[in-house]
């Protein structure tokens, strides 16, 4: 009695409820409920609306529809033929744990009123004057009184409560334990940490990565400084390199002049020499002269005393011959004579012979075969010259069809080749005729087709990226000034450039060129110009000296930048236009123009010189021309006609082409007629020639016995053979005679000969010497003159006028050097050049190259980098400056959540502690309230596995052995069991009211007396707001003060 005295006088906490009113609310229309502050028990029959007011307290502190289980949506809870519903809570808020009580008082009003389309919470205060309405607010009320209506231990529903009490899964009961003592909510919220810093991980991660490119072009920059830095070393090598070319051509001069010198020098000492040498062969050339002149007095006298003995010997020597010549004569005469007396004989032999044969064969033969074998054989012989003269007549007529399939084929294959031509340019024309259409739609598209139209779409998208607008195509900006004249020589001269894009700087170019990419357009021409500067004024004096227009004379346009580049990319300015190609030639090659760079006649022609080159190219056929032209109707129509003609000119081909395929195809017809009547032919002649060859052999043999069968002829022929023999024998006795006198005369001639030779062999001997001496005094006299004249040529040519070379050379070079070397005093004085130690041994030609090849170098590497040294040197100082404080803010970051994952770990360290002591302390409670019945039991965990099991042992039960599933008990039992299952969850959280909605249920009357005084024991002395829901009687609930009973109305039937 003490302590319950005490615990009256034990002031109730803030946020216990003390009234609930709902309207239109489910069952109730209207209905208001007063709790008191400790025990409450509401009871009622079924359908009296009973967990109407359990499921309005859910609704009324933000609980979702489909987490009460009544419902799917907020307007289900909205009574049927009524358009709203209200949830009205009146929530304690005194003492020590009151919410913001200088706004709200000692009161706080919840309302939430539910229509068709929405749902709406506000806060009142005690006077009923609204004071919030968002979720945070009504959330913040929730988390301040730790009121959480999800949670079975604060509210159990009458399915929770089913579902509790019947469930023997030990995976459910896990849950109801996790979730009861918030377990659940922590180990949601540290997982929920966990993977929030898992994101913090990996943003941080990209964070650090988004460094990368800030890095790489913080890199680029300290490369392209490097760049500039080695740009202005080349620089002043240039600069050193332009002193020692300028001083190298003045140390060439001297060591030109030094080498005249030495020359000059060198060749006045020749001349003494020289002198000498023509004296002496002057002298040579006199004594020579007087010996010529005795040998040729003496020669003189030698040939008048052998001229006569040669004049005899060569009268011998003619006669010798032709008695020499008629013997041979005679000699052959004699043996030619012997030889047909011989084969004269042996005629006669063979005659005598033959006589014999013809004898003996007359008596086999007959006259009449004889002459029927030379018919058969005329008749067959005249078969076969008839059959020749057909199997050749067929054969010309095969070469002649032959040689006309040939020629007929030959101009097939060019008819062919014409129409294939013929269609090809129809084809062009209609292309091209589609090309000016579109063009005459779109303008630009004439440069650059659809790509263009695109790029320009995609510049138009990103137009913000560039530093200034790029200009293109240039060619839609260039306009010509008189007409359609010089439309053709311009293309030609300036149409590598009409398709291209200018850009005011680097940048700008590779965001161009992005687009470029992004249009589809990957051999976008870029050129990259400053559209700062304005156009160009050319002086008179560096235009080509001429009357003929120039490309930049004959066009215009809005863009002085246009202008510019075709200046200075094209040399637009030094390309002179001409009507013709004569005056082309005249133009490009004889008049000489200064500033002349190329010259483009009207077809199209391109003609310029290169040194001693001169080059002349034809007009480009593929090239696409009249993009420049005001106006595309004329070209249109052209093409057109061009088409139009084409067309008929292939259709009369074809027609063509038609009647010599005929022709073809009957001559190919007549050809295989004539081989097979010429193969034909041939066989028959053939045949009738085996058939001949057979007949004369068989007729040769028999007529070999028979051919001279004529006895008489052959004695008269032996007759006469022997007649020629004596005579030819009597003639040999004449030529015999012949022969030898004409031996004899040739005997004699060579004695007189031999005579002769002795006599006059010594006066010829001493006159050869004398001639040979003297064809070698002449000789020697001819090669003295020689020499003599070469020296004096030498003396001329390599003495005297190479010294007045030397000496007008070496003027021109002292000249030369004086020039050079004022010229070289103007850009540094000499004493500078000597200071670095000269030129260094290189020429300066070496000089000049090396020279060039810096400048260009220079120049590369100067377009490369359009900024200046210092804003590349700012640039990578403010990037490196950015960079380091991206570096130190994530380093921070890191820093941050390294700490905040040393702090989770503690936490789930904490949480895993905790978790353990919830299990053990739920044990000892639930065991203490088991024992109020004389029961024990224990509860095991496991959150490993997420299973909790009950064990409990009846008094009764003799055995000593444990029930481990609840199920295994009686009805009664199990709810009791299950109840103080959930008195000990109950005594492990906190919370400002709790609520059971029929938790007595499958109770017999023992064990509902005992659970109620239990509840109610324990509610009186926990101390917070309980309301019990239940439909039993409960007239066996004591009587107390604190505890208030109220009965729902019967509903209505």
């Amino acid at each position: 009695m003490a302590e319950a005295r005490v615990s009256n006088r034990t002031p109730l906490r803030a946020g216990i409820i003390t009234k609930i009113r709902v309207e239109n609310f489910m069952c109730h229309s209207h209905m208001e409920i007063d709790m008191g502050d400790r025990v409450n028990f509401i009871t009622g029959q079924n359908g009296s609306g009973k967990s109407a007011i359990l499921t309005a307290l859910c609704i009324g502190f933000g609980c979702r529809a489909k987490s009460t289980d009544r419902a799917t949506t907020m307007k289900e809870f909205i009574k049927t033929g009524c358009s709203y519903a209200l949830v009205h809570l009146e929530i304690k808020n005194q003492g020590e744990d009151a919410f913001k009580h200088d706004l709200y008082g000692d009161m706080i009003i919840l309302e939430r009123r539910i229509t068709e389309s929405s749902s709406t919470s506000v806060l009142k205060d005690h006077q009923g004057k609204k004071v919030a309405g968002r979720r945070e607010d009504i959330r913040e009320l929730v988390e301040h009184f730790n009121i959480d209506v999800e949670n079975p231990c604060v509210v159990m529903t009458q399915d929770k409560s089913r579902e509790f009490l019947h469930s023997g899964n030990d995976k459910d009961k896990f849950k109801f334990f996790f979730k009861a003592t918030l377990l659940s909510q922590v180990d949601d919220l540290l997982k929920s940490v966990k993977d929030n810093l898992d994101k913090a991980n990996g943003e941080v991660v990209g964070l650090e990565k988004s460094i990368a490119p800030i890095e790489k072009e913080l890199n680029d920059l300290q490369g392209k400084i490097r760049s500039m830095e080695h740009v202005e070393e080349i620089a002043q090598q240039v600069q050193l390199l332009t002193k020692k070319c300028a001083w190298s051509v003045v140390y060439d001069i001297d060591k030109q002049i030094q080498v005249e010198v030495a020359r000059i020098k060198k060749l006045e000492e020749r001349i003494p020499r020289c002198q000498a040498r023509i004296d002496q062969q002057i002298a040579k050339v006199a004594e020579i002269q007087d010996l010529l002149d005795k040998k040729k007095a003496q020669s003189a006298i030698l040939m008048e005393t052998t001229s006569k003995a040669r004049q005899r010997k060569n009268e011998l020597e003619q006669k010798l011959s032709k008695a020499t010549k008629e013997k041979l004569e005679l000699e052959q005469e004699y043996y030619r004579r012997s030889n047909n007396i011989g084969k004269m004989v042996k005629r006669i032999k063979l005659l005598e012979q033959q006589i014999n044969d013809v004898n003996e064969q007359q008596i086999k033969d007959t006259q009449a075969e004889e002459s029927e074998m030379e018919k058969k054989l005329k008749e067959l012989q005249d078969e076969i010259n008839a059959a020749e003269l057909e199997s050749q007549r067929l054969k010309n007529i095969e070469d002649q069809v032959s040689e006309s399939l040939v020629t007929a084929r030959d101009e097939l294959r060019t008819l062919t080749s014409e129409i294939e031509d013929c269609e090809k340019r129809v084809n062009e024309s209609q292309r091209r005729i589609r090309d000016l259409r579109l063009n005459q739609t779109h303008k630009v598209t004439a440069f650059g087709g659809y790509k263009v139209t695109n790029l320009l779409q995609v510049i138009e998208r990103n137009h913000r990226r560039f530093k200034k607008p790029p200009i293109g195509p240039i060619g839609s900006h260039v306009a010509l000034i008189q007409g359609d004249k010089w439309a053709v020589a311009v293309e030609n001269a300036i149409g590598k450039l009409l398709n291209a894009f200018i850009v005011t700087d680097h940048k700008d170019s590779l965001v161009l060129r992005s687009c470029a990419r992004e249009a589809n357009y990957p051999y976008l021409q870029i050129i990259i110009y400053d559209f700062s500067i304005p156009r160009l004024q050319i002086p008179h004096h560096m235009l080509p000296q001429t009357n003929h227009p120039t490309t930049i004379s004959v066009i215009q346009s809005d863009s002085p930048t246009v202008v510019n580049v075709l200046v200075d990319m094209g040399g637009a300015e030094r390309q002179v236009l001409v009507t013709d190609y004569d005056m082309g030639t005249r133009v490009a090659f004889d008049q000489r123009i200064p500033n002349l760079k190329e010259v483009y006649t009207l077809e199209g022609h391109r003609m310029f010189s290169r040194g001693s080159a001169q080059t002349i190219l034809p007009p480009n056929k593929s090239a696409r021309t009249g993009r420049l032209c005001s106006s595309y109707d004329d070209q249109i129509k052209k093409h057109e006609r061009e088409a139009l003609h084409m067309q008929e000119q292939a259709q009369q081909i074809r027609g063509k082409k038609r009647s010599f395929e005929e022709r073809v195809q009957n001559l190919q017809n007549e050809l295989s007629n004539a081989k097979r009547q010429r193969t034909g032919a041939e066989k028959r002649v053939m045949s009738k020639k085996l058939s001949l060859e057979d007949l004369k052999k068989s007729y040769a043999a028999e007529a070999m016995t028979s051919s001279v069968s004529n006895v008489d002829e052959l004695h008269h022929e032996i007759s006469k053979v022997q007649s020629d023999k004596s005579e030819s024998e009597v003639l040999l006795e004449k030529i015999q005679e012949r022969l030898n006198e004409a031996d004899a005369k040739v005997n004699e001639f060579k004695v007189l000969f031999a005579e002769l030779g002795e006599l006059a062999k010594a006066d010829i001997n001493a006159l050869d010497k004398a001639t040979r001496e003297l064809t070698q005094i002449e000789e020697d006299l001819s090669a003295a003159d020689a020499d003599k004249r070469h020296f004096d040529g030498l003396m001329q040519q390599q003495v005297h006028k190479r010294i007045e070379t030397s000496k007008q050379q070496l003027k021109e070079k002292e000249n030369e050097r004086k020039i050079n070397s004022e010229k070289a005093s103007i850009i540094c004085p000499e004493s500078e050049i000597e200071a670095l130690g000269g030129c260094g041994g290189d020429t300066s030609e070496q000089l000049q190259a090396n020279l060039k090849r810096l400048k260009l170098r220079l120049q590369q590497e100067s377009q490369r980098h359009v900024e200046s040294i210092d804003e590349l040197r700012m640039q990578y100082n403010k990037n490196e400056r950015k960079i380091k404080k991206q570096r130190e803010t994530y380093k921070a970051f890191r820093d941050k959540l390294s700490a905040i994952h040393t702090a989770l770990d503690k936490r789930w360290s904490k949480f895993q502690r905790n978790a353990t002591l919830l299990k053990r302390q739920l044990t000892w409670q639930f065991n203490g309230h088991l024992g109020k019945k004389g029961i024990s039991g224990h509860i095991k965990v496991s959150y490993e596995e997420q299973k909790l099991s009950i064990e409990v042992k009846m008094p009764q039960d003799a055995s000593t052995s444990n029930v481990r599933d609840t199920r295994g008990l009686s009805g009664g039992e199990r709810s009791f069991s299950t109840l103080c299952f959930a008195l000990a969850l109950h005594e492990m959280t906190e919370a400002p009211f709790r609520a059971m909605d029929e938790f007595d249920v499958f109770m017999d009357a023992v064990s509902r007396k005992i659970s109620l005084d239990t509840v109610v024991d324990f509610a009186l002395t926990q101390g917070s707001q309980w309301i019990f829901i239940t439909p039993h009687d409960i007239s066996m609930v004591k009587h107390d003060e604190r505890i208030k009973k109220q009965q729902m109305a019967a509903p209505r039937s």
